[in-house]
């Protein structure tokens, strides 16, 4: 691991854009996920006997 004392801003800013992207790709699978559930329990919900 790099020393983050040492770094320059060149790589502190790549750094950064890649904390966001991971952050942001993190985010959209866990709403693609929760999105897919929804959908799936909603389809079992209206079809069961009350």
């Amino acid at each position: 691991m790099s020393d983050p004392a040492r770094e320059s801003d060149v790589e502190t800013k790549a750094r950064r854009g890649r904390n966001i992207a991971l952050a942001l790709g993190l985010a959209l699978f866990v709403v693609l996920i929760f999105v897919v559930t929804l959908v799936r329990l909603g389809a079992n919900v209206t079809a069961r006997p009350l």
